[in-house]
């Protein structure tokens, strides 16, 4: 038997290596073949390693409906799988012309792999980008502004997802090709000057390397392959310090946000624009960072605003105006009420308080009506060691300033502040009547308190 030559050596030795690192060896694959030159390379390229690795193999082709000879470039494919005895499947995607066509054809093409691989409950899908398309990506990112997560281009796996040509070059697939004696069908839009892809490959990578005077697409591939090794490092610590800096789920501590060297105070803030739906790019985080860095806020996409007050950063959805609620008159023993509209459901009465409810005993002297209202300028809390503002104890209860703004206030005829549900109560009179008042909140209790 003849002894393989260097190009199918090359292909081979890759693809072992590839699909043993993504513990595939005696597992299954759906190869995804277009018929083009890389794909053609990996699907005759895992028939010469599938037995030492006893791997199962399937093929699929799809459709775009883009173009009239597509349909036999499929049949290439079938007749291909055929001989090398692989079931292939066949899909139609019907892909529309229009804006946005290469984006929503791979996001066709991608559904469509993924569903085909449920349905055959096979391990993972191959797909055939090779470092040439890693340098072509890299370069379109660059070109259009990009971080070092950008910069990683193509990941070699991600989820069932493998690319195990990924560490050749397109010459080396041709190579490849040419010693098996196999032709590959050319598909005409990767040469159309229209898409940004095929411009970098047939004028910008080929422009490069006449400047710098050798191939650089291993290079920038490398570059690329690098960049993925540093981005899964800082993601890794930019997620320990989330879990460490979120707390009780209100927000980030600011103190420490402010702490993180750049990197990694970038990618928590990225991570909490992106977990409220905000739009994260290039501009926001640089108002978001500077927000943070001065303890003000910044306007976020889609109604939301970054807030860096009170010692926690978080986003919040910016309130519509809306009219103040209603206050709510409690006149003695057996009143009860919502309190408009706002969720809380107030009560004086005796006897054992309902499951969830805060509880204020109240005294022999209370002075009635008592009203349930918002805070308001000048509302002191006076306890045994004196008074403090309101406000001020909010703060110190590191409670953001929109639930400020909402959050019940208890008073007595006087005006006097007798109770802050579930965060502050007056300090107890000797004589205690038989009667409590309730406090139902619209969610899960928060009992605790703040002493003076």
């Amino acid at each position: 038997m003849p002894r393989p030559r260097r190009a199918t050596r090359l292909i081979c030795r890759t693809l072992e290596a590839s699909f043993r690192s993504v513990g595939l060896a005696h597992r299954s694959v759906l190869l995804a073949v277009s018929g083009g030159v890389d794909s053609t390379a990996l699907l005759l390229g895992t028939a010469l390693v599938r037995e030492r690795l006893g791997i199962l193999v399937e093929v699929a082709t799809l459709d775009h409906g883009l173009r009239p000879e597509a349909m036999e470039e499929v049949r290439a494919v079938e007749r291909l799988a055929a001989r090398q005895k692989m079931i292939c499947h066949v899909r139609s995607l019907h892909v529309k012309e229009g804006p946005g066509l290469e984006v929503r054809a791979r996001e066709a093409r991608y559904a469509a792999l993924s569903q085909l691989c449920s349905e055959r409950k096979l391990a993972a899908i191959a797909t055939a980008h090779t470092a040439s398309d890693q340098a072509e990506t890299l370069l379109m990112r660059l070109a259009r502004g990009t971080s070092l997560r950008g910069a990683t281009g193509i990941t070699s796996a991600r989820g069932v997802l493998v690319r195990p040509l990924l560490a050749l070059t397109r010459e080396q697939v041709e190579a490849f090709l040419g010693e098996q004696e196999e032709g590959f069908a050319v598909d005409p839009m990767n040469a159309d000057p229209r898409f940004l892809r095929a411009r970098i490959r047939h004028h910008v990578l080929p422009a490069l390397t006449q400047a710098v005077g050798y191939p650089v697409t291993e290079r920038l591939a490398s570059f690329a392959r690098l960049a993925a090794e540093d981005e899964a490092l800082l993601q890794s610590l930019a997620g320990a310090a989330w879990d460490r800096l979120r707390g009780s789920g209100e927000g980030l501590d600011a103190v420490g946000v402010r702490a993180l060297e750049l990197p990694l105070r970038r990618r928590v803030l990225a991570r909490l624009l992106a977990e409220a739906r905000a739009v994260v790019d290039a501009a926001t985080l640089e108002r978001v960072l500077a927000a943070v860095e001065g303890g003000r806020s910044a306007t976020l996409s889609h109604g939301l605003q970054l807030r860096a007050s009170g010692g926690l950063v978080r986003c919040v959805r910016v309130p519509v105006s809306r009219p103040e609620p209603r206050a709510l008159a409690l006149e003695g023993p057996g009143a009860s009420g919502p309190w408009a509209e706002t969720g809380w459901h107030f009560e004086v009465r005796g006897g054992e308080e309902p499951p969830g409810a805060l509880v204020l005993p109240l005294s022999e002297e209370t002075c009635w009506p008592l009203t349930v209202r918002l805070r308001r300028p000048g509302d002191r809390l006076r306890g045994k060691n004196g008074s403090r503002k309101l406000q001020d104890v909010l703060v110190d209860l590191r409670m953001p300033a929109e639930r400020r703004d909402l959050h019940p206030v208890v008073v007595d005829a006087r005006g006097q502040v007798l109770w802050v549900p579930g965060l502050w109560a007056a300090p107890r009179e000797k004589v205690v009547s038989r009667q409590s008042l309730w406090a139902s909140p619209p969610g899960p209790s928060r009992r605790g308190s703040a002493s003076l």
